[in-house]
């Protein structure tokens, strides 16, 4: 199917000349150059300050230039959003430090203030009865060996099929949607031990689908400030699936399989899986010294350790280790997370990062290694929600960046098989 285009309106609103430049991939000097060779137009904006340019004129010289200059952020595309600011080793969720509100907040509070901007004391998400056992039900019918995420993805798919309003992209059914999904997948998850009332916190139900030891209350606060903390670190990969689903006009439980589909790289959502193992190999071995040793001689990267946004400590990690000092049981994985760092810093300077925060907490609470994906995978659910309510308010199909054409030029005869 090829891409439709919005359809035009009399009282589309003309382009600024950073809009334009957006949309073109070019610098804003650039498109005054393109006006001053008569390959667009312009008109002054009201009160004469600035120029403004006819949209679709806009849009049919970016069909035809293709030209794309790289972003002042060094990325491919930049986008504006009222989320999630990363400056100066600390990030920021609408404007407010994130530590601080994970420290103070929970996950629930935590996903209101990023979805509206409000905080909402004592709140609590709450899965409707229909959508939890469908959800249930299908996702008992997997392989007993099928991953955490393999699970959240059939979930979502399953409480999507239950909703017949979830074409409704208003903000109010966007939400809804959103609060009742949430809990649905961690309700969805198989139970390791044993269940609390229903009506406790997001993190109070989801601890007993990771670990079967008994939840005390200074483990269970680290694992809603991780929950808190992970909501949303602005334009990371499984994210920018999200938004681009958004654009497309997907509901929010495909732009949520759009991004767990991304989570479950690697390079993404699955590292921390690679961190614990590799301290709970450091706690086995009495010392982290030989497991740093053998990933340097075999030319591994050490997990847990670097984050390309943070020069120094990822403040997500900083934030975790503090309350974990809190936690007994947690003293010994603890340990080994610092020396892991100490050892690398030999020969890198590397610090931590949330995936070796996460591991000290899987470790130390008998979790398995899938656990801190679990963890991320629940808790960035509520950050893509928030990034489809952004991209809901922009243009349609605004994110179609044009592919640079590499293979053999036409006309080729029609190929004949052997």
């Amino acid at each position: 199917m090829t891409d439709q285009p919005e359809p035009g309106r009399p009282d589309t609103p003309r382009l600024t000349t950073r809009e334009a430049a957006e949309l073109l991939g070019v610098k804003p000097e650039t498109v005054y150059a393109y006006v001053s060779r008569g390959q667009l137009s312009s008109e002054r904006a009201a009160g004469g300050r600035g120029s403004t340019f006819d949209a679709d004129e806009v849009r049919a010289l970016a069909r035809r230039s293709g030209r794309r200059e790289p972003s002042p952020a060094g990325g491919d595309l930049v986008f504006r959003t009222g989320i999630t600011l990363i400056e100066q080793d600390r990030y920021y969720f609408r404007g407010v430090d994130a530590t601080e509100l994970a420290r103070n907040h929970s996950y629930e509070e935590v996903a209101e203030w990023l979805w509206t901007g409000e905080l909402r004391p004592g709140v609590r998400f709450t899965a409707p009865s229909e959508t939890l056992a469908a959800a249930r039900r299908t996702v008992g019918t997997l392989p007993a060996h099928s991953g955490s995420t393999d699970r959240l993805r059939v979930a979502v798919t399953a409480a999507a099929a239950t909703d017949p309003l979830r074409f409704d992209l208003s903000p109010g059914a966007v939400l809804s949607s959103a609060r009742s999904l949430i809990p649905t997948l961690v309700g969805a998850l198989p139970v390791l031990g044993s269940t609390e009332a229903d009506g406790g916190s997001l993190a109070r139900e989801l601890w007993p689908r990771l670990t079967a030891r008994p939840a005390d209350a200074p483990a269970l606060a680290v694992l809603d400030a991780a929950l808190a903390l992970l909501i949303d670190h602005d334009l990371a990969a499984s994210t920018l699936a999200a938004r681009v689903a958004a654009s497309a006009r997907a509901h929010p439980y495909a732009v949520v399989s759009a991004g767990l589909g991304v989570l479950e790289g690697p390079l993404h959502g699955a590292a921390s899986g690679l961190a614990h193992r590799m301290l709970q190999e450091a706690v086995d071995r009495g010392s982290a010294v030989p497991v740093v040793a053998d990933h340097l001689r075999t030319g591994r990267p050490v997990p847990g350790l670097g984050h390309r946004l943070y020069r120094g400590e990822d403040p997500r990690a900083r934030t975790l280790f503090a309350l974990l000092e809190d936690v007994p049981q947690a003293a010994g994985a603890l340990a080994a997370a610092r020396e892991v760092v100490a050892t690398t810093a030999r020969h890198a300077p590397l610090h931590a990062n949330i995936d070796l925060a996460l591991a000290v907490l899987s470790v130390s609470c008998g979790m398995a290694a899938e656990a801190g994906e679990t963890v991320f995978a629940v808790s960035r659910t509520a950050g893509w929600i928030a990034h489809a309510l952004e991209e809901y308010g922009e243009r349609p199909l605004r994110i179609r960046p044009s592919g640079q054409y590499t293979g053999p030029r036409p006309p080729r005869p029609l190929p004949h098989a052997p």
